[in-house]
């Protein structure tokens, strides 16, 4: 895997702690790290909810970038607890295709061996009138 894949697994794999918050509400056992253009790295954990309130990792992670000011993304780790690599949902896909017109370029790791894909390669068929 390139040194910076290892970078953002281990940024992502240091912010994995998966525990409760209520009866309803546990965090942590997936956790994202971004890479912006600009070089700075954002992490995020899930919050897993009874209802549709959650969120994931990666938007998560994405929230703090916009936080930031930032919204141009190179690229993107996702973690389960186990420490294996999980591509991102379709909804975090989604929403990384708002983010710009460059989004198309953002790199995904897609596993543990270093294979990575832009995100239009995941999303063929979106609509390109952004």
């Amino acid at each position: 895997m390139e040194q910076i894949w290892e970078k953002l697994y281990k940024e992502a794999m240091n912010v994995i702690n998966p525990h409760e918050i209520s009866s309803s509400m546990w965090v942590g056992s997936v956790a994202s790290a971004v890479l912006t253009k600009k070089g700075n790295i954002y992490t995020g954990i899930c919050i897993d909810t009874n209802s549709s309130l959650g969120m994931c990792a990666e938007r998560n992670a994405l929230s703090a970038m916009l936080t930031h000011v930032e919204n141009e993304v190179d690229k993107v780790v996702s973690v389960y607890k186990d420490g294996k690599v999980i591509p991102s949902c379709g909804a975090c896909r989604e929403f990384m295709m708002h983010l710009g017109k460059d989004s198309d370029n953002i790199e995904i790791l897609l596993d543990n061996q270093g294979r990575s894909i832009k995100l239009i390669d995941l999303l063929p068929e979106y609509p390109r009138y952004k």
